[in-house]
């Protein structure tokens, strides 16, 4: 692979997993620390599918979209639990342009549960490639 872009992509998104990974480990978060949870989340996910993104155009695919680099990355085997990852990346979408507290429990608990594990897989595998 030539294409050097998604081994930049990766140091920042491992630098914004690491601060994900530190901020879930507050186990009673105030509203301010829920929001920074849900921000890292956010921030993290977004770079999550853009680093796939650039992975799966160095080896040679085009995807569009962050659901299109989602599906692509599910059939290449880089990912697992696609359908799980589509529904991340609803609530990604929900939480980018809405604040609600008791939304944000829910999805804080979302991301501890469900989301975490997923980037968690993606920055091994990719920690697995040097």
């Amino acid at each position: 692979m030539n294409d050097i872009r998604w081994k930049q992509r990766r140091e920042h998104f491992e630098r914004s997993f690491l601060l994900l990974q530190e901020a879930i480990r507050l186990e009673k978060p105030s509203i301010i620390e829920r929001a920074g949870i849900i921000q890292f989340f956010e921030m993290t996910f977004e770079l999550s599918w853009k680093l796939l993104k650039d992975y799966l155009e160095a080896e040679g695919f085009r995807p569009n979209s962050p659901r299109e680099t989602i599906k692509h990355a599910f059939q290449s085997g880089l990912i697992s639990n696609g359908r799980l990852w589509l529904t991340a990346l609803e609530d990604r979408n929900l939480t980018t342009h809405t604040y609600n507290e008791a939304t944000a429990v829910q999805v804080v608990e979302k991301i501890r549960s469900d989301y975490f594990p997923l980037l968690e897989n993606t920055y091994h595998f990719f920690r697995s490639l040097d």
